[in-house]
């Protein structure tokens, strides 16, 4: 009797130690995620009478936006400047992570360290650097009128969609480059000495076994980087300007100086759904060229 109520023991035990390690990330998943989505969705359906969470339920708000060509035109933009920003960093961040996982050597955790070292300092901080580089007086500008390329500052880099393009590129690279490189690292190294036994040349060899098994951390790379800035707002507005507008400057600006909530509700739940049926394309595209080892 003792030895059966032994392993009961342990087994209820294993359950508790379990349950108290799974509790903190359940909780936070649950209040900072699930509440918060749903306390979104249903703000997006009151009606602003100036309080708190507004009153009576409608979906005005959405017709609002829906039928509005504004925001329309905004939501494009957006879509646009993200999948840019989107396209760039993983066509910049796939060389390095494909160094780092085959030709790096005793050098790899030197230059891992050195791509994770932007996050050491604050975003807020990486922006303004940029707008410094790219202001009319800046350093762009200067290094151009000493070299005799320039007469004159040019009013060009900044307050422009392709300042933002390239400062959101150059901020979220690291989370690009992480994801690929974990992918390049599994891909057994016994196929690449397969396909050069059977003759098969470095790009054929790239292109047949390295990119395809790789694609998984590349879809990755491609959803860290595009979530994110299809909803950033502090970006355009300290390096884009008027014209680089994007939504999450709408919705920020709807729970601020408008001081309507619902609307601004409204618009972050278009900008999920907008990423959701990104995420699902891309899930899709992922069972279609996925890793095939």
């Amino acid at each position: 009797m003792i030895n059966e109520g032994v392993p009961s023991r342990i087994f209820d035990r294993t359950r508790i130690f379990r349950g108290a390690m799974l509790s903190p990330g359940a909780i936070v998943t649950f209040v900072l995620v699930l509440f918060a989505v749903s306390l979104v969705v249903f703000l997006s359906f009151r009606i602003n009478d100036g309080s708190l969470l507004g009153a009576g339920i409608s979906v005005q708000n959405f017709a609002t936006v829906i039928s509005d060509p504004l925001y329309g035109l905004v939501v494009l933009r957006s879509l646009t400047i993200a999948g840019l920003v989107t396209l760039a960093t993983v066509v910049t961040a796939y060389p390095v992570a494909y160094y780092l996982a085959f030709y790096a050597g005793q050098r790899r955790s030197l230059i891992l360290f050195l791509v994770t070292l932007p996050f050491w300092t604050s975003y807020l901080l990486r922006v303004f650097a940029w707008k410094i580089v790219l202001a009319y007086n800046g350093v762009l500008n200067s290094a151009l009128m000493l070299s005799g390329l320039s007469s004159e500052p040019s009013t060009l880099f900044l307050n422009t969609p392709s300042a933002v393009v390239l400062t959101l590129a150059h901020a979220y690279a690291p989370f690009a480059i992480l994801p690929i490189f974990v992918a390049l690292q599994t891909i057994p190294r016994s196929l690449v000495e397969a396909a050069a036994d059977l003759g098969a040349r470095p790009f054929t060899t790239f292109r047949r076994v390295i990119l395809p098994n790789s694609m998984p951390g590349v879809l990755s790379a491609a959803v860290v980087v595009f979530v994110p800035t299809v909803g950033d707002y502090v970006t355009p507005a300290l390096i884009g300007g008027p014209t680089s507008t994007m939504i999450g400057s709408l919705v920020q600006a709807q729970f601020g100086k408008a001081n309507d909530w619902p609307f601004g509700a409204a618009l972050a739940v278009m900008v999920m759904l907008v990423i959701l049926a990104v995420v699902l394309v891309v899930r899709q595209a992922d069972r279609l060229f996925g890793s095939r080892t």
